[in-house]
């Protein structure tokens, strides 16, 4: 079975509803199987000269994750925005749950965070929260975990993740977004022994305590389990199934940690970073069949690894090689029937959008016009995001880069572009509207007809 007929059986079977045609929710990172692939059909194509039909937006407060939705509500996690007179930024995080298609505000759940970005980025989350029946929970960019009530927002518990494993700030902050596995929350936290000083930002000598990812128990908060001597990174972790049993990837600090999800039992490391000192791993790693696709842009650039029981084989690894395949720095990849999509490149000014042979990694074609960009799969297309707030529409083709529409949103009363720089999260698709977010202002759009 290819790898695409396989997605699309494994989202009908989990989520019944996109059978009958009716859309599907996105509840957490990148989407249902968190792999940014939406299973919807009929979106508009060619989009009108001013780009899809502008449903609603609205200003949000600092943060560069994206909401997640189900049952109809959208869930966005951002910094409470300051006063037009404010100096400084406010000092609390807020959860905000809204109606999905209207935007109109149902409850916020805010809580105090002293967190200052030490780059000068703002002061936001990084997290999109995560949905799991009566349950929503929020990792924090200052290291709060919160389970709240989705349908009231009353709080069911909370752990500061931080303080209690000793988690000494990390370039950006926290910005993993944890994944849920039966009854358990696993996070990456990346914590230190007790009296752990870190010199500086850039300090390498920070040694880990064991938790580089913990399982707490949804429900309660309970601690289940504790693994790996890394510190964190701000990839999320992955989950998948291979050779009939399941795997949890985290691509932390120092590298590819596999394990068995349910009991935390660590099947292997696979050390993988730059020896550049102000370097992240920040892209999920990508699963197609046994196969693992990691990737960073501040040095080593791609590998590969063919998953065995117990341990791995590497099949392609780039370290050593100048030219890179692929040099992810934040966004995850899109896997298609045996080629890799994404954007490939650290800074602005160097990056591009390109295809690759899964297999082999060769470059199947780069469109250097785009700067750093985010991309969501729907219906043989990719909904591209870019950073400078440029929406396009593009068929997916490993021939050759195929546009087929390119709008810069603007506000129908104002005519001032809606989506400022930096455009750095990822675009979501729920019941046919896409949700696509800039620096201060989250904007939904009818991308598939909303007429019964």
């Amino acid at each position: 079975m290819k790898p695409s007929k396989a997605l699309a059986y494994a989202c009908l079977f989990f989520f019944p509803s996109l059978a009958a045609g009716q859309g599907s929710d996105w509840p957490r990172f990148l989407g249902p199987l968190g792999t940014s692939v939406s299973t919807e059909k009929g979106i508009v194509t060619p989009w009108p000269k001013a780009g899809p039909k502008i449903v609603w937006h609205k200003e949000v407060g600092p943060g560069y994750g994206m909401p997640t939705i189900a049952k109809g509500r959208l869930y966005h996690f951002d910094r409470v925005p300051k006063k037009p007179d404010d100096f400084q930024d406010s000092k609390f995080v807020r959860l905000t749950c809204m109606n999905a298609k209207t935007g109109e505000r149902i409850w916020d759940f805010e809580y105090p965070s002293i967190y200052k970005d030490a780059f000068g980025y703002n002061n936001g989350p990084r997290c999109s929260p995560i949905l799991d029946g009566d349950h929503v929970y929020t990792y924090g960019v200052e290291g709060m975990i919160h389970c709240l009530k989705a349908d009231t927002g009353k709080l069911v518990w909370k752990i500061n993740a931080n303080k209690e494993f000793n988690v000494i700030q990390n370039f950006f902050g926290v910005g993993s977004t944890p994944v849920i596995e039966g009854n358990l929350l696993i996070a990456q936290v990346g914590g230190s022994p007790p009296g752990s000083l870190q010199r500086n930002l850039f300090d390498q000598t920070l040694k880990s305590n064991g938790s580089a990812v913990v399982a707490f128990d949804k429900l309660t908060g309970k601690v289940a389990y504790k693994i790996g001597n890394d510190l964190a990174s701000y990839s999320s972790p992955v989950l998948a199934t291979i050779h009939k049993r399941r795997y949890c990837f985290v691509f932390a600090r120092g590298g590819l940690l596999a394990f068995e999800p349910n009991t935390g039992k660590i099947d292997f490391r696979f050390p993988f970073r730059s020896e550049d000192v102000e370097s992240v791993n920040a892209a999920n790693p990508v699963v197609l069949g046994d196969q693992v696709f990691i990737s960073e842009c501040y040095g080593p650039g791609s590998a590969l690894l063919k998953i065995k029981p117990g341990g791995y084989e590497v099949l392609r690894e780039e370290s050593k090689k100048f030219k890179k395949s692929m040099a992810i720095h934040w966004m995850t990849p899109i896997v298609q029937e045996g080629f890799l999509y994404g954007c490939s490149g650290r800074h602005t000014a160097g990056a591009d959008l390109r295809c690759i042979d899964f297999a082999t990694g060769k470059v199947m074609w780069s469109e250097p016009r785009l700067t750093r960009s985010s991309l969501l799969m729907v219906d043989g297309h990719f909904i591209c995001l870019c950073e400078d707030g440029t929406l396009r529409l593009l068929k997916v083709n490993p021939k050759k880069f195929d546009e087929v529409s390119s709008v810069e949103l603007k506000d129908p009363k104002t005519d001032k572009a809606l989506l400022q720089y930096p455009c750095w999260a990822a675009p979501i698709l729920s019941h046919g509207l896409l949700y696509v977010r800039g620096e201060e202002r989250l904007v939904c759009l009818e991308l598939i007809s909303q007429k019964k």
